[in-house]
């Protein structure tokens, strides 16, 4: 995701609870709320999976993935995903 160096100020209005709740989340981070606010619409507008994740969606959708998986290291989390 590439950030944009050129910021444009752009006004909203937003109900007072929410504001006051987002302030309060922005401070528990120690960030600003305008810093909170863009980092959270960021994630949400650059959310969308590549191709390799929908794939892997598909997959375990379908079933392909079924059963129990060996997470104690990659190589035999890979195995039993019959990779």
């Amino acid at each position: 995701m590439e950030l944009a160096v050129n910021k444009k100020a752009q006004s909203f209005r937003l109900p007072v609870d929410l504001i006051e709740r987002l302030k309060k989340m922005a401070k528990k981070e120690n960030r600003s709320l305008n810093n909170f606010v863009e980092c959270v619409l960021l994630d949400i507008a650059y959310r969308e999976p590549n191709d390799e994740t929908l794939a892997a969606i598909n997959d375990a959708r379908e079933g392909k993935y079924e059963g129990t998986l060996d997470v104690s290291s990659v190589d035999a989390m890979y195995k039993s995903m019959g990779l």
